[in-house]
């Protein structure tokens, strides 16, 4: 089965987030980067909005250049720890359609959801959701590339910026890349793109046209022309590389037989929540990325998962998160035969003699991270307390009395 490979890059990111946080500079060329000092910066751009690129101006480019392009630009210092928790917020929506998220930078990210075809459609009706996602809930846009493995995708997703959505069809990519400059081609510096236009060959479908030793006689004999020959083809076998952060706590169970009784997947759930916030708690540690894991009756398994803005360890802050993600999976009629959750990106308690610790916001008006209340600390403590002095069945909620059964 060809696999749907997504590639999703932010539309001038650090721009379009200080744009968005400051409603004045929308409309306005706008550089992200060190101060120009009235053209005698020595920094560089970080990056720049659309408005900037009409007068020359680029991301890596010398600070002073772009003062001297672009003098009534507004010059704004970036703002990394913005930026970096807006793009956590950006990896949890993309998270939220795959666990297969490969982040390769701040702004940038390969999705393969060959596995949630089923739930939520092609991959050209993945990526308009995940756009309309990233617009409705932060404001911002994405372009997104959509194509059966990751190079094709990355360029797919720079040919319609910004807001683009390019979608390549299996069986199509030689024919998408042929018009295409060789330069767009990984690995085509400025040496490398002059020794290919002076061997005639100035767009991908050139080389492609080529068999792979007739390229190699251009270009001499090594690695580096078989790999430009195999991607001008379309070719590109690797797989998208989830990287795991740090060890997770969880638990799962199999259903005696099959079920789509959702108020029976519910209190289940509930009841592994309980099991998996209490195991955390014994260990000292809470856990900001919560998955629920579903395995239908077909043996088809599918993970999904949100990133929180603080770390947790209660029940009640927990399930609603986990809820939401199963209820995301859920298909009326459809047997489940597997649930489970689990948490990762893993840290140390952190709590004070005065109780749970709490981050500050960024910001005047931005409200401190959530954390657990100390009502909600006295009870999981309560619970904890119990159940280590008379065995885990000593306690439970009322509501998984009657509907938990044993797996």
């Amino acid at each position: 089965m060809p696999r749907t490979i997504l590639h999703v890059d932010m539309d001038a990111f650090y721009a379009a987030v200080e744009q968005r946080d400051r409603p004045e500079l929308r409309g306005k060329p706008v550089i992200v980067g060190s101060d120009p000092k009235g053209g005698r910066g020595r920094g560089i751009v970080s990056t720049c909005s659309y408005e900037a690129r009409r007068f020359g101006v680029h991301s890596a480019q010398p600070i002073s250049q772009a003062w001297r392009l672009c003098p009534q630009g507004v010059y704004v210092r970036p703002d990394m720890r913005k930026y970096a928790r807006v793009s956590g917020q950006v990896m949890g929506i993309l998270s939220s359609f795959t666990d297969m998220v490969e982040q390769v930078s701040v702004d940038e990210a390969f999705l393969d959801v060959t596995g949630s075809r089923q739930l939520y459609g092609t991959g050209r009706e993945i990526a308009a959701k995940i756009k309309g996602r990233i617009r409705g809930e932060l404001g911002l846009t994405a372009s997104v590339g959509v194509a059966p493995n990751k190079f094709v995708a990355k360029i797919a997703s720079d040919l319609e910026k910004p807001d683009g959505l390019v979608v390549v069809e299996p069986g199509r990519e030689r024919e998408f890349l042929a018009p295409l400059a060789v330069r767009r081609l990984w690995g085509v510096g400025p040496k490398t793109e002059a020794a290919l236009q002076k061997a005639g060959l100035r767009t991908v479908g050139q080389i492609a046209a080529l068999d792979e030793r007739g390229l190699r006689r251009r270009l001499g004999e090594g690695d580096g022309a078989t790999q430009l020959w195999r991607l001008a083809r379309g070719m590109d076998d690797r797989p998208v590389e989830a990287v795991e952060g740090c060890k997770s706590i969880g638990h799962e169970t199999t259903f005696e037989r099959d079920t789509s009784d959702f108020d029976l997947l519910h209190a289940t759930l509930l009841a592994l929540v309980e099991k998996t916030a209490h195991r955390m708690r014994l260990e000292g540690v809470r856990g900001r990325t919560v998955t629920v894991k579903f395995r239908e009756e077909d043996f088809a398994t599918f993970t999904r998962r949100a990133t929180l803005a603080a770390a947790v360890d209660t029940s009640e802050k927990i399930f609603p998160v986990a809820l939401d993600l199963m209820k995301g999976l859920f298909r009326e009629g459809v047997r489940v035969r597997l649930v489970g959750v689990s948490l990762s990106n893993l840290g140390t308690d952190g709590d004070g003699p005065n109780g749970p610790s709490r981050q500050l916001g960024l910001f005047r008006d931005e409200p401190p991270e959530p954390r657990s209340t100390p009502r909600e600390r006295k009870l999981a403590e309560a619970i904890d307390d119990i159940s280590q002095r008379f065995g885990d069945r000593a306690i439970t909620r009322a509501t998984l009395v009657e509907k938990t059964r044993r797996p």
